[in-house]
């Protein structure tokens, strides 16, 4: 299945399917002036990559797989700890310092709704350095035509 991202126009597509099939750690599929969705594959025995987004909400569904999700107020202070698997969601409010982590013997296949907007529409990252490599780079950022907060912190990330 192929999905591409048509910016903020309205769009259908099968996510399931396209969750399943997709094998980047994350790839863009659609960015609306106020949200985003991508879809990610985490490699068996790697994570998300603990961070903190001051000024994003995040909603993620495991469509396939198994992993550990944890969350908490501080990078040291992380008090959910939760199994998920297929079916399970995650809801990370802004602010709030989350990892998910693949436990099982296969990729771990989920979808990851974004709000405010956070990545570049339609930017494909093969692998979790990819995305740190064009964050870092400057690479990906939302779209001018994306709404988003007022001179927000910036995101963090674990050392």
């Amino acid at each position: 299945m192929t999905s591409h991202d048509s910016g903020p126009r309205p769009n259908t597509f099968d996510i399931e399917a396209a969750t399943r099939e997709n094998e980047h750690y994350r790839s863009v599929v659609w960015t609306g002036k106020h949200l985003q969705v991508t879809l990610m594959s985490i490699p068996v025995g790697q994570s998300i990559g603990l961070e903190a987004h001051p000024e994003t909400d995040q909603f993620l569904r495991v469509d396939a797989g198994q992993g550990r999700c944890v969350m908490g107020p501080a990078e040291d202070q992380l008090d959910l700890e939760q199994e998920v698997r297929d079916g399970w969601s995650i809801q990370v409010p802004a602010g709030t310092w989350h990892d998910v982590i693949n436990t099982g013997d296969e990729p771990l296949q989920l979808y990851a709704v974004y709000a405010p907007v956070h990545h570049t529409p339609g930017l494909v990252q093969a692998t979790r350095d990819d995305a740190e490599r064009d964050e870092e780079a400057g690479v990906d950022e939302p779209p001018a035509w994306s709404v988003q907060p007022e001179a927000g912190a910036p995101d963090q990330h674990a050392s």
